[in-house]
């Protein structure tokens, strides 16, 4: 499914009604018409008492036509506007100027008492219908507007959120002061990437969306560059399948005092179907490593003063890569100078596909010229901090505007970006970015990001391309840990635990999800 920016969706609704003959009062009704049904579905109609916060935009107009929805299917109404009903337009008034012909009773929030008053109102109302501002909110919440945020956020009540929870900035899913809390949100059209992105995802609740009669030619246009990522069709592996066929990776990775990083990436490819796993890891390292992983082919690396990978290790490390489906630099490599220029030059001579994780991305920050000019692909798996290091900008500024500042970073390199976090986005070159939804807190652990390099490169062994591998390996991985979570609960999850769930995961995608998980990830409800 293709989510959207707010501008993106604003044109949209002109193109459907100037280029389609789509009159907005249509377009209006089909989205009250949805609000309403999720009301019916999930709360009951008939002798049930709602409330309706409008405000003046077309947000209001929906709400209108779901009090008159409610009204006329037996349910008791009232509507609560913020402002002058003379300000509405187009189907926004159409709406009101029939409400007002009906015995539904409006009254007017003019003031901060206004608000005080409908507290009794509020405790004695089964639902709410928070159609205050939407999605084109691009200041922090404050006034009157805060008030009946912070009163609906108090209350207890369920509250159905029109388009998006009033407060949280469509575009990037921050909350702009206050935003409501939701139950559930109706959003039309196409999800918002505020929709999906936290804590944007978390405030709405359960979404539904609804294409309110849009036409295919625009829900699925190949200009919106934004969707959902959705597992891919795996490759069968073949009957007379061996080693050598189901992908080659070489590891890089580890130093002193990091056993676990180089381990969870070399073994994790195993896990996720990879055939053969060489991983280059300082001398001292091989025994303790092999005890555990001894699946693994180990190649012993001279060391620094550090205990890190030595700069001599080069020529050797280059030729064992030239036979390799894919290169895996610097889980656990350690910030020691001499191994972080030695992680630049072999960044700057693999002609094999590159993946740069962890302290191998700080090896690049320094020169990320060496990424613009490879000519084989590379993929960078970043979490916050490291994204800050890339690009210079702060974790607050990058967390604001996270899906433009990566694809503003993937065109700029030249690369495949996995920008991890709860909902991690995949970015590419030309703008395309997933945003993830498997996964789960359980997963904020040591090591979990190691199995993800381990499991890209797994996917690209199977036969997946590099760009089609890295978005299954998030994908996998995300439900690898789900399914960790199923069994165990998300309390005490470890990167072994996810590692172990791997070839479960990949079954999962082969085969189907199980109930509870399609309930799960049914995060996004087509209405």
């Amino acid at each position: 499914m293709k989510i959207t920016t707010v501008s993106e969706m604003q044109n949209m609704d002109k193109t459907a009604i100037e280029d389609y003959g789509i009159p907005d009062e249509i377009l209006m009704e089909n989205a009250g018409l949805a609000v309403y049904g999720v009301l019916r579905d999930e709360i009951g109609i008939a002798g049930k008492r709602f409330l309706i916060f409008c405000g003046m935009g077309n947000n209001g107009g929906d709400g209108l036509v779901v009090a008159r929805q409610l009204h006329a299917n037996g349910g008791w109404v009232k509507v609560y506007l913020m402002g002058d009903p003379a300000r509405y337009t187009g189907a926004a008034a159409t709406n009101y100027e029939i409400i007002s012909r009906l015995p539904v009773e409006v009254e007017i929030l003019a003031a901060e008492e206004d608000v005080e008053k409908m507290a009794t109102e509020l405790a004695h109302c089964d639902a709410v219908v928070d159609a205050l501002l939407g999605t084109g909110i691009t200041r922090e919440v404050g006034g009157r507007y805060r008030s009946v945020v912070e009163s609906l956020n108090r209350s207890g009540k369920p509250v159905v959120a029109v388009d998006i929870p009033s407060g949280v900035n469509g575009d990037t899913g921050q909350v702009m002061g206050v935003a409501v809390r939701a139950d559930f949100t109706v959003t039309f059209g196409l999800p918002k990437i505020g929709n999906l992105l936290y804590p944007g995802y978390e405030l709405g609740g359960q979404l539904y969306v609804t294409h309110i009669s849009f036409p295919p030619a625009l829900t699925e246009a190949e200009s919106l560059k934004v969707a959902v990522n959705q597992p891919l069709p795996l490759p069968p592996r073949p009957r007379d399948a061996h080693k050598g066929s189901m992908g080659q990776a070489l590891f890089i990775a580890g130093a002193a005092g990091y056993y676990g990083a180089p381990y969870f990436a070399a073994f994790s490819f195993l896990k996720a179907g990879g055939g053969y796993s060489r991983l280059a890891s300082p001398s001292a390292l091989v025994p303790f490593i092999a005890n555990k992983g001894s699946e693994i082919v180990f190649l012993p690396q001279r060391e620094t003063d550090a205990g890190s990978i030595s700069l001599a290790n080069k020529e050797a490390l280059l030729e064992t890569a030239a036979g390799m489906d894919m290169v895996v630099l610097g889980p656990g490599l350690s910030l020691a100078g001499e191994t972080q220029q030695l992680a630049r030059e072999l960044a700057r001579e693999i002609e094999k596909p590159l993946l740069l994780d962890g302290d191998g991305i700080t090896a690049l920050c320094q020169e990320l010229e060496i990424i613009k000019y490879r000519t084989a692909p590379t993929i960078l798996t970043p979490h916050l901090g490291e994204m800050s290091r890339l690009t210079g900008l702060t974790v607050d500024e990058i967390d604001a505007d996270k899906v433009e500042i990566l694809q503003r970073t993937c065109r700029d390199l030249g690369t495949v970006i996995v920008l991890k976090g709860a909902h991690s986005l995949v970015g590419y070159p030309n703008g395309r970015v997933f945003v993830n939804l498997p996964g789960n807190p359980g997963m904020a652990t040591a090591g979990s990001g190691d199995v993800l390099t381990g499991t890209i490169a797994a996917m690209h062994g199977l036969g997946l391309s590099v760009e089609d591998a890295v978005r299954q390996g998030v994908y996998v991985h995300g439900l690898s840990g789900d399914l960790a979570a199923e069994d165990m609960g998300e309390d005490g999850i470890t990167a072994q635990d996810i590692l172990e769930y791997l070839p479960s995961a990949l079954k999962t995608v082969r085969s189907g999800l199980s109930p509870n998980l399609q309930d799960g990830y049914a995060s996004v409800r087509v209405l």
